[in-house]
């Protein structure tokens, strides 16, 4: 394998300004790029990962294993690195895991076409070997994975999201967070009339940190909460099965436009004026009494005249909620936000809350509305010592929510700890000695390329890696054909175990993803034979 020319490290290559090249000179310096980019997040695989410190402009500093992050901190001005760093970024947003893999394997899978390159083999050959590799390896994964019930096997998905977070926090608290996710993530789970669920968990699962406490005060609301108190001190604070109306409308006197400039030079005038005024306000509280309402929560602002017939009436008012709330409330309580006063119907009022509550946590008044009939949102309260602590715990739980997210999506699991890549590695070898002609070698490279996983794994660990892996590949060779082989590398010792019997499991949706997004961006770089600067000639 070609490394960086003599005396030059990952990030020198990244950071070289690309003059014009073409053909196998732009390959092969596409290759060394991506290669590059791999080598500086490589050690951060696995539960036995090495941190990275980076430094900011500003002198600031982060320590962090996770490679999105390490990657979008770094600054590199060779597009081929760029383009490589996108890939990590697209894979997060999509599936939210599985990261550093993704820029490995890809890297493995261009560093494997080099020396077809340098014996003269075009590229295109290269991608059509790659693209029937990629269907294959799709097929095997598919024949590998095992379905899970996601409403009962509690316990697989436990395993799941034990296996993704184990390596973040302090393993203390993590059954607790596993649970939590799980909850938050079914809570908000809604079936399309197509049949197919829609998981918002950016939406509608909502985090509230509050300092103070300590995590096992931490739960997920069967409802929501914010962070208001009730705008008139004489309104009540707990209300069982409240009605509850959702308004995105003031309730307070509209002003003219800022042109309009009125004269009074009587008094009688001016007491119209303000009569008006009040006759305007009265008459939207009376639209809102006449539905017998417990609860009134608007987007904009209440006045004191409002606040006043509000209170009269026995009704609590809560002012400038933000919208992103007003959605949660609505979707947890079964209400239609409504824009206009006189527009309210009986359907639009939300009946679905089971308790209304005003609590005091810390200096500040919270209101929950919790015991939900059948809410589709939830916010997740979180305790801790301090903020440093409480932004962590969050990263991590929002790393299980992701990954609950996608078994809801895609019921299926497939082993981890390498064990599915050397699956793949042994079947692509072996099915490319069916192929006749010149895509065979090609299409066996990338079955080569697929062990990288398990090599760095093992290498993780600190484990001979030559051995482990010599053994890994035996043990999946051996097995019978059509009997599935579950043994992978221990993240942690880098022994070889069965996966089953460790409880190592990743969603099929990211590690599909992983691989066809890895060979997709590999066969896309090979293609491009020319990079020209577009920037223009100085005279």
């Amino acid at each position: 394998m070609m490394g960086p020319p003599p005396g030059m490290g990952p990030v020198m290559v990244l950071n070289q300004r690309t003059q014009r090249q073409t053909g196998r000179e732009a390959q092969l310096g596409n290759i060394r790029a991506a290669k590059a980019v791999a080598d500086i997040i490589r050690t951060t695989l696995g539960p036995q990962s090495m941190l990275k410190m980076l430094l900011d402009p500003m002198g600031g500093i982060v320590m962090t294993n996770d490679g999105n992050c390490i990657l979008r901190e770094i600054d590199v001005s060779h597009p081929t690195a760029k383009s490589m760093i996108e890939l990590s970024r697209a894979q997060d947003e999509e599936v939210g895991d599985g990261t550093t893999s993704v820029i490995v394997l890809s890297a493995q899978v261009l560093a494997a076409a080099e020396p077809f390159l340098m014996n003269k083999y075009h590229p295109t050959v290269l991608v059509q070997a790659y693209t029937k590799a990629l269907a294959y390896a799709l097929k095997v994964c598919d024949d590998l994975a095992v379905t899970v019930d996601v409403e009962k096997d509690h316990e697989w998905i436990s395993k799941l999201v034990m296996s993704s977070i184990g390596t973040n926090f302090s393993s203390r608290w993590n059954e607790k967070l596993v649970d939590m996710a799980i909850q938050a993530v079914l809570t908000v789970v809604e079936t399309t009339p197509g049949g197919m669920p829609t998981v918002d968990i950016k939406r509608y699962a909502k985090v509230e940190k509050i300092p103070g406490g300590e995590l096992d005060d931490a739960i997920v609301l069967k409802g929501v909460m914010f962070q208001k108190d009730v705008t008139h001190s004489k309104m009540r604070r707990k209300i069982e099965n409240p009605r509850i109306l959702l308004l995105d409308s003031p309730l307070e006197y509209k002003k003219g436009e800022s042109q309009t400039t009125m004269e009074i030079t009587e008094e009688q005038d001016w007491n119209a004026m303000l009569r008006l005024e009040e006759e305007y306000v009265e008459n939207m509280c009376k639209e809102i009494i006449a539905h017998k309402p417990d609860i009134v929560i608007t987007e904009k602002g209440v006045s004191d005249l409002a606040q006043h017939y509000l209170q009269k009436a026995n009704i609590t008012a809560f002012r400038r909620l933000r919208k992103t709330d007003n959605n949660r409330v609505a979707k947890a309580v079964g209400a239609t936000i409504v824009s206009r006063t006189d527009e309210i119907q009986e359907s639009d009022i939300g009946t679905g809350c089971g308790m209304f509550e005003m609590r005091k946590l810390g200096d500040d008044w919270f209101c929950f509305l919790e015991d939900c009939v059948d809410p589709k949102a939830c916010t997740i309260v979180l305790r801790g010592g301090s903020k440093d602590v409480l932004n962590e715990i969050e990263r991590n739980l929002q790393d299980a929510m992701q990954v609950v997210r996608n078994v809801v999506y895609n019921p299926k699991l497939l082993p981890g700890g390498g064990c599915t890549e050397m699956a793949l590695a042994v079947a692509i070898r072996k099915e490319g000695q069916s192929l006749q002609g010149i895509q065979q070698a090609p299409f066996m490279a990338v079955g080569d390329a697929m062990e990288v996983i398990p090599r760095t794994l093992a290498q993780n660990c600190g484990v001979s890696v030559i051995r482990t892996i010599t053994e890994l590949r035996a043990r999946h060779s051996s097995a019978e054909s059509g009997e599935k082989c579950y043994i992978g590398v221990n993240g942690v010792t880098g022994e070889l175990v069965d996966m089953n019997d460790l409880g190592i499991w990743e969603p099929y949706a990211v590690k599909v993803q992983t691989i066809k997004t890895a060979i997709e961006n590999a066969c896309m770089i090979l293609r491009i034979d020319d990079i020209v600067s577009g920037s223009k000639k100085s005279k």
